[in-house]
Parts: C-alpha cells; structure tokens; sequence
C-alpha cells in the first residue's frame, strides 16, 4: 500500500530545496504521495531555542561543504544565494496562499529555484513578483492575500503544529509517525516508504 510522505519546508532552507529537487524521484520509485507542509523557520528555532547551522561558526563550513557534495552527487543546479540568510515570512504566506488557491507545487519551484538556483534577495517584493510572473502565477492576486490576517494565522498555525510534533528544523520527514531531520536521511525516508523502519524493535 503507498504510504504518505509529509515534507515540512521553508524556503530558506538550501537542504529543503536539495530534498525539494530529489524528493520527485523517491515519489515515483516508491509510489507514495507528497504531502506539503508550511511552516515559518524562524517561528520553529524560536520555539525550540534552536537556530540556523550558519549562525555557528564551527558548524557553518562543514555544513556547506557538506551541502555542496550532495549538490554535486545528486547534479542539482545550485547558487549558494549571496544574500543568506533571507527573511522568508513573505514567501511563506504566499506559500499559504499558494495552498489554498491550489497552486503550491508551481509556487514552490518558483521560490525555491530563485532562492537557490538563482540566488534572487527573495526578500525583495519586486524580485518575488518578477519570480511569480515568470512562472505564470499573479503576485499581484498573492500579494494581497499574503496580508489577510486569516492567512498569517493559518502560518502560524502551521507552525506552531510543526513544533508540537517535534519539529526543530528544515527539512523534516514523517512517515506515519516516524520523523526524519534532514535531506541527508532521504535513504532512510525511501526504506520506511517502502515498509522498513529500522526503529521498529522500539
């Protein structure tokens, strides 16, 4: 039986993008069925007390190293964005938007391939609605949306449920209830999909 895959994300993140790019493949070796799940990172480390790997300077450059093996194993089209870390509370809201107006797998490749393929300030309003337009989307439709007070709630909402699931971080796995940090883990994501959880003598 095909199982679901919910995939917590935030634009910012560069391994939420990698696993954003890989995830397709998983999907159509395993049969399993994608579930989105929006959240605002920076609510998430404020929740938890964590913060962004880049804000340590011992973590920071192995963590880019790491990032940039996994983008050449996997020949992802990458540009460490030069304007990291980006406040990404706008294009959350829009991906909120983008759910309810039924078009969030087009937003999110938009963003994500400005954010890091193109290294775009997505931070910018006129650099997100030339990004949106490109991709035949309305900034101006979700640029207004993105200021009802109903959408920011539902952010919020959003992630104030990740972090009461046990979420610290981008990206984050479930499948069923069984969680996995990281796009580093995606073997283990697949195995799971396909019924083995090596947690299962727990």
């Amino acid at each position: 039986m095909a199982r679901d895959l919910e995939f917590y994300f935030d634009y910012g993140s560069p391994n939420a993008y990698l696993a954003h790019i890989r995830l397709p493949a998983i999907l159509e070796r395993t049969s399993a069925r994608l579930i989105p799940r929006i959240m605002l990172l920076g609510g998430v480390f404020q929740a938890t007390g964590n913060a962004s790997p880049a804000a340590n300077k011992l973590k920071a450059p192995n963590g880019r190293r790491d990032l940039l093996r996994f983008v050449g194993k996997y020949r992802v089209p990458f540009r460490m964005n030069p304007h990291f870390p980006v406040n990404t509370l706008k294009l959350m809201r829009g991906a909120v938007v983008a759910e309810a107006e039924g078009f969030l797998d087009r937003y999110s490749d938009a963003v994500f391939a400005g954010m890091w393929r193109d290294g775009l300030d997505m931070s910018a309003d006129e650099v997100i609605a030339g990004v949106l337009r490109d991709a035949g989307l309305d900034p101006r439709l979700i640029a207004a949306r993105m200021s009802e007070e109903a959408i920011k709630e539902k952010l919020k909402t959003y992630t104030a449920a990740a972090v009461a699931r046990g979420v610290f971080g981008a990206p984050t796995f479930f499948v069923e209830d069984e969680m996995f940090f990281g796009q580093d883990r995606l073997d283990f994501v697949e195995d799971a999909l396909n019924g083995r959880s090596y947690l299962a003598a727990e």
